[in-house]
């Protein structure tokens, strides 16, 4: 079934990010990647449960510890865990809006595909606090977070707003938690939620529903092939975003044409470039006028020139993703063909780098990168019924409880 050497390869690296807190971020120690951070653990988690190596879900177990215990009173989940000294980061200049619904995606993941509720039972206090912050992070009681620029896992992108890829994570949070324990309130907004990306994130004959009158106006420049990125008050994200239009695909927001549409989009790049997908595109360039605003946006060095990093550059883990939807969309060939392209890529000098260079192909960012080996064994496990149990792209489709 996996492509043997690729497949284990990455096992090894998981295996390599193995600490008794959790997986790391990345196994050598560069910019605070050596940490147990909520996001790429996650992700990790997810790819520990799907390979049913034991000693790797006992590290998805002690993740999802670590996270959960280190969660801030007022319900913020840890941007990332220290091993060494437990310190905790809840963000940096910004907090991380994505990480209370990757946190219960985590939790929720472990607890249908492994059968064991203690850690479900232990933290589902945790997992109330986690959707009453999102809530409130609403501002206004609209169903969409407003999400702070450097807010999500693109943390030196330019977005900000009501970004699609951090609604879509948290409608997942909530269906998969609507799994393990009925609450009405749960159920209801999983129903506007829905019912508000549906209306807001794609042109329609409807702008009675949209989010705010200046919307409408926006709208009339977005694309018709894709999801929209997002918006705030100012402006609308026309760039195509991977991960929103992947789990938009898999989440089951569109309709049949739209996911036509978003299915073709995706074909049609892939023909051009030969290679992984970026996850934004098109690249902003020196000359655009968004590279002002993406110049000043780093930690401890510009990485975002043009086809690099976030900007252009080719990222495994949500490639890895992008082959689960195809798989799912009965895209086979295509998701062969990404998957190996996977594979090549995190083969490079042996690296899992974190990226690589959206033209040369070449490896960028951090060397060893643990989510990198996760989106290869997503990939490879994305045809398996496990990894059906979670995506929840039919909320009757018969698995979980």
């Amino acid at each position: 079934m996996f492509d043997s050497k690729s497949y284990h390869h990455a096992l090894g690296l998981l295996r390599e990010a193995v600490t008794p807190y959790g997986f790391v971020a990345a196994v050598e120690e560069q910019d605070n990647y050596k940490r147990v951070w909520t996001r790429d653990g996650v992700i990790t988690v997810i790819a520990a449960l799907l390979s049913g190596d034991k000693s790797l879900i006992e590290t998805a177990k002690n993740t999802l510890i670590t996270i959960f215990e280190h969660q801030h009173p007022d319900g913020f989940m840890p941007s990332n865990v220290s091993p060494k000294d437990g310190a905790v980061s809840y963000g940096g200049t910004s907090g991380r809006a994505d990480n209370p619904s990757w946190a219960v995606i985590g939790l929720c993941a472990y607890t249908l595909l492994t059968d064991d509720e203690r850690l479900w039972r232990k933290y589902e206090h945790q997992v109330n606090k986690c959707f009453t912050l999102l809530n409130s992070w609403e501002f206004n009681g609209k169903h969409l977070i407003y999400v702070p620029q450097s807010g999500d896992w693109a943390d030196e992108y330019i977005q900000h707003g009501y970004i699609l890829f951090d609604q879509l994570l948290r409608l997942w949070a909530l269906r998969l938690a609507s799994k393990l324990s009925f609450h009405a309130d749960w159920e209801a907004k999983i129903a506007d939620i829905t019912n508000s990306i549906r209306s807001n994130y794609w042109i329609n004959d409807h702008p009675e529903k949209a989010y705010s009158p200046n919307l409408i106006h926006q709208l009339k420049d977005v694309s018709q092939e894709y999801w929209l990125m997002g918006f705030n008050p100012g402006r609308i994200y026309k760039y195509f975003d991977l991960q929103a239009n992947t789990f938009a695909l898999f989440l089951g927001l569109g309709d049949e044409n739209q996911n036509h549409k978003v299915l073709k989009y995706i074909e049609e790049t892939y023909k051009q470039r030969q290679s992984l997908l970026p996850s934004f595109y098109p690249t902003i360039l020196d000359d655009d006028s968004d590279m002002n605003e993406l110049k000043d946006n780093y930690a401890y060095a510009f990485r975002n020139k043009p086809h690099y990093f976030h900007n252009g550059g080719l990222w495994p883990v949500w490639n890895g993703w992008l082959v689960a939807a195809l798989n799912f969309h009965q895209k086979t060939s295509m998701a062969q063909e990404v998957l190996s392209e996977i594979h090549r890529s995190n083969g490079k000098a042996d690296l899992f780098n974190e990226c690589f260079h959206g033209t040369s192909l070449e490896p960028c960012g951090v060397p060893k990168c643990t989510w990198s080996a996760a989106g290869a064994v997503i990939a490879e496990q994305a045809t398996s019924n496990d990894f059906r149990k979670i995506l929840t792209f039919d909320r009757n489709d018969g698995f979980g409880k």
